[in-house]
């Protein structure tokens, strides 16, 4: 998650998927090796033989033992300066791996992730940047490659779901030019480009993931897809132009990181994968702009994000401090809306991010977290909570993007009442 504007924030972040996959056994202690990148952006790697399948598990059954998870936020994530809007501008490309801590988070530890198991977390997200980490072919670095792996198989160790994506690639049209290795953009004049990176991705991704990873790897294809800088960043609006030739490009990059996934074959062709609307708002998933991919495995999931409601869950100064009937309401009329038209027919449903922000209101948070993970739980969704490490309230009481919840040296919470409600309302 970046700064989110108003109408963004009423979002969910919701993951809804329908299939039967027959999975090989769990990953093996092997070091990943990056594959070499092929020059035809259509074209995606020929299709691995599987194993004789060892797990099958539905969709359904997936998704409602993820339960309640947590996000490794702002750490694989973290890109080396600049911004998506100003297209990278003055990153600094020698920090190779450690662009892991360079927002400040400390570098993850199997400890850490021990720390989340044992807390009765089911379920790690694993938000992945991948421009700082390829070269002029778009090959990954094998050493940033083998670090993604190394913390996905801690993960896996435990038990956990385990979620990977590409998460802050995602840069303006303005800014993106062919052969620039910058990421994607949902704009028509930068199809070309953004199709190659996307595609390029996916293949080295799903090389290194496939037949050593059963159901609980799960690939969510782009994060939060958008066209940053502009006035339509953080909403979608059905009358807007630049909104719809955005999503018919989301479309079809959708439907092109299934395609590349599936044909990796083994256990990718039948793996959970969680697609995005414009800018993961239930609003865009809603309208009728939005149409999932054809899959030949009828495994997909719609990805969605809340920090709902915004005046409750996100605003700074000026928002709500007390959890009351209205945020009540407005939850209820997202939870109804998604379950009628996702869930009720066949895709159950992940919240990939949420959470509420800290405004020294314990109690009232107490109250949110206990309501929406209940309305989660009774719609057989999971629901993943955003940590970005920030959890104090300033001198200045700024209420901004305090989603710190997880001490990871420690391995402590901040908030341990605020995990007892949420755990506690999934069992």
């Amino acid at each position: 998650m970046s700064n989110k504007l108003l109408t963004l924030i009423c979002a969910t972040a919701f993951i809804f998927a329908v299939c039967t996959p027959a999975f090989s056994a769990s990953k093996k202690e092997t070091v990943a090796e990056v594959p070499a990148v092929k020059e035809t952006v259509a074209t995606a790697p020929a299709a691995t033989t599987a194993k004789e399948p060892a797990l099958q598990a539905s969709a359904a059954q997936i998704v409602e033992n993820m339960k309640f998870g947590w996000n490794l936020g702002n750490t694989l994530d973290a890109f080396a300066g600049g911004s998506p809007a100003d297209g990278w501008n003055g990153a600094n490309k020698s920090l190779g791996i450690d662009t892991e801590t360079y927002w400040g988070m400390p570098k993850t530890t199997q400890a850490m992730i021990k720390g989340i198991k044992a807390s009765g977390i089911s379920t790690i997200r694993i938000p992945i940047s991948w421009h700082d980490h390829i070269d002029a072919n778009y090959k990954i670095d094998p050493a940033w490659m083998n670090r993604v792996k190394t913390i996905v198989d801690w993960a896996m160790d435990e038990g956990l779901y385990v979620i990977i994506n590409i998460h802050h690639d995602n840069v303006a049209p303005a800014k993106l030019k062919d052969n620039s290795r910058k990421g994607f953009s949902p704009a028509s004049k930068c199809k070309a480009e953004s199709e190659k990176y996307i595609t390029k991705i996916w293949q080295q991704v799903t090389e290194v993931f496939n037949n050593d990873y059963d159901e609980h790897l799960i690939f969510e294809v782009l994060n939060e897809p958008r066209l940053p800088g502009d006035p339509h960043e953080w909403n979608w609006e059905a009358s807007c132009k630049t909104c719809n030739d955005a999503m018919e490009c989301l479309n079809e990059y959708n439907q092109l990181c299934v395609d590349t996934i599936r044909a990796s074959g083994g256990n990718n062709a039948k793996r959970l994968l969680m697609i995005p609307s414009y800018v993961a708002s239930p609003g865009a998933a809603i309208s009728p702009k939005f149409k999932m991919p054809d899959d030949p495995a009828n495994c997909l999931a719609l990805s969605v994000h809340m920090y709902t409601p915004y005046n409750f869950a996100m605003q700074d100064k000026g928002g709500d401090r007390n959890f009351m009937q209205k945020h009540k309401n407005d939850l209820d009329y997202w939870f109804r809306e998604l379950n009628s038209k996702f869930v009720q027919k066949g895709y159950p449903v992940v919240i990939g991010e949420m959470g509420a922000t800290n405004k020294d209101n314990l109690a009232e948070r107490e109250k949110w977290f206990a309501y929406f993970c209940t309305k989660a739980k009774s719609y057989k969704m999971a629901a993943i909570l955003w940590d970005n490490g920030i959890w104090e309230v300033p001198s200045s009481k700024s209420y901004n993007e305090l989603y710190g919840f997880y001490n990871r040296e420690k391995q402590t919470w901040y908030f341990p009442s605020l995990i007892k409600a949420a755990t506690t309302a999934m069992e």
